[in-house]
């Protein structure tokens, strides 16, 4: 059994090609090759834990992973983001990898994911990309975009002085022009291609600021008390999008929107069933979309299945 260690999966990492990976996962889980258990959840005084698992039919590996995130952490020094992945041998039920990522694979694949959202239902010139959130999630969506979108126009809202300082600098320094913001309705009224990144229990963004042609992809809200998006945002998408439509009934923007009777789910499709071609992604550049991604275990299956074979 392969027993790897954070700088061990950060030294492989860019040597992967994980965009195709992502969206062969997606692709299975919506034609229902995916076996996904709900997802198991500790809800803490200071924190949150999840635990995700599954297994894709034909492949070598089932996962299981656990990934928390303890956000008061930063004010005594410590990362927000912790956890690892275990792999075993569909057929035998051997151990095959211990992945000791500290929560990091969780945070790539969650950001491939955004980039394959984007990939496919974001507009075909993006004027500016508005980042809501200024962490570690918000830093790695916009790394990833790059492989989608050729723009490097950046605007950036949070809540704290000193991390969109951080954040500007940081992003400054990989070839980003970054402005940032107090103001979150900036964020609508100036971007076409909008992340939110944050733990916000609270709509953060209002569809009063929204414009036609945007597209949003929703990624903090994963859990059913989490909500980043005002639910008329959804309302008035021509394109609303569920990494899983099981999850998102009982978690994320989706469930919100469900929840205050703003959509109907009939209206939802799934991610995977655009990569796959069953569904059509975005169609004009007039069109509203909206991707939310409450994190689904096939990603976690396929990331770790990548980091094993690099390792092997």
């Amino acid at each position: 059994m392969k027993i790897a260690t954070l700088a061990e999966i950060k030294e492989i990492l860019p040597s992967l090609d994980l965009i195709p990976a992502i969206e062969e996962g997606f692709a299975a889980y919506s034609s229902g090759r995916a076996t996904v258990p709900p997802v198991g959840e500790l809800i803490l005084d200071k924190g949150e834990v999840h635990i995700k698992s599954g297994y894709i039919e034909g492949e070598e590996f089932y996962v299981i992973k656990i990934a928390s995130g303890f956000y008061g952490n930063r004010s005594i020094g410590l990362p927000s983001g912790n956890g690892c992945m275990l792999l075993f041998k569909q057929r035998t039920g051997e151990p095959a990898a211990i992945l000791l990522d500290e929560g990091h694979l969780t945070d790539i694949r969650t950001a491939v994911a955004g980039a394959v959202a984007a990939k496919y239902c974001s507009p075909r010139k993006v004027e500016r990309i508005g980042i809501v959130g200024a962490g570690v999630q918000a830093r790695l969506q916009l790394e990833w975009l790059t492989r989608v979108s050729a723009c490097r126009d950046v605007l950036v809202w949070g809540p704290l002085t000193e991390e969109l300082e951080n954040y500007e600098r940081d992003m400054e320094s990989r070839g980003f022009s970054v402005e940032t913001t107090s103001h979150a309705a900036a964020i609508l009224k100036t971007c076409n291609l909008v992340v939110t990144a944050t733990p916000s229990k609270t709509p953060i963004l209002s569809a009063a600021d929204l414009r036609p042609g945007t597209h949003i992809t929703a990624v903090g809200s994963d859990t059913p008390d989490k909500q980043e998006l005002d639910p008329e945002i959804l309302a008035k998408a021509d394109m609303i999008v569920a990494d899983s439509l099981s999850q998102c009934r009982l978690r994320g923007e989706i469930h919100k929107a469900l929840e205050a009777g703003r959509i109907r789910e009939k209206r939802c499709i799934e991610l995977g069933a655009i990569v796959s071609g069953k569904e059509r992604g975005r169609t004009s550049e007039s069109q509203i979309t909206v991707v939310d991604l409450t994190g689904v275990a096939v990603q976690d299956i396929e990331i770790a299945t990548a980091v094993f074979r690099a390792l092997e």
